[in-house]
């Protein structure tokens, strides 16, 4: 038996320019592209607000868990890019935290030396199972 993948997109203009989906569903798997922080129009958020970025992305990131009815507690893996990790590392691991409470995905921090847009800072990509039981 043959899945068809469900891919979902903002309708953000990089998504074609690019030939991306943010995030395509096959079976029971949600695989979250790199979100970073825009708003509904496509307009960067937070310029040299590195705590700013974090959440906006997070809550990027929530729009997209709520398209497949999927909660935090049922992503199994983070992947955060982030810009001169030595100065942002504390406050990635404490907006990480707050975000998922007392949930614990696998998560991997890398340090970049730059990412797609040039005053972006933080760019969090994450893997998502809706077979496992979501805790309110």
């Amino acid at each position: 038996m043959t899945v068809q993948a469900k891919e979902f997109g903002f309708g953000m203009p990089w998504e074609a320019l690019y030939g991306y989906s943010q995030a395509v569903q096959a079976g029971d798997t949600v695989y979250i592209s790199g979100q970073l922080s825009h708003d509904k129009q496509g307009n960067f958020v937070g310029v040299g607000d590195y705590a700013l970025q974090v959440k906006t992305t997070l809550a990027n990131l929530d729009l997209v868990l709520k398209h497949f009815g999927a909660k935090r507690s049922q992503i199994v893996e983070t992947t955060v890019l982030v810009r001169n990790l030595r100065e942002n590392f504390d406050a990635t691991a404490r907006l990480h935290s707050e975000y998922f409470g007392t949930h614990r995905p696998s998560s991997t921090v890398m340090g970049v030396s730059d990412l797609a847009l040039p005053d972006q800072l933080v760019e969090i990509g994450a893997i998502v199972r809706l077979d496992v039981e979501a805790s309110a």
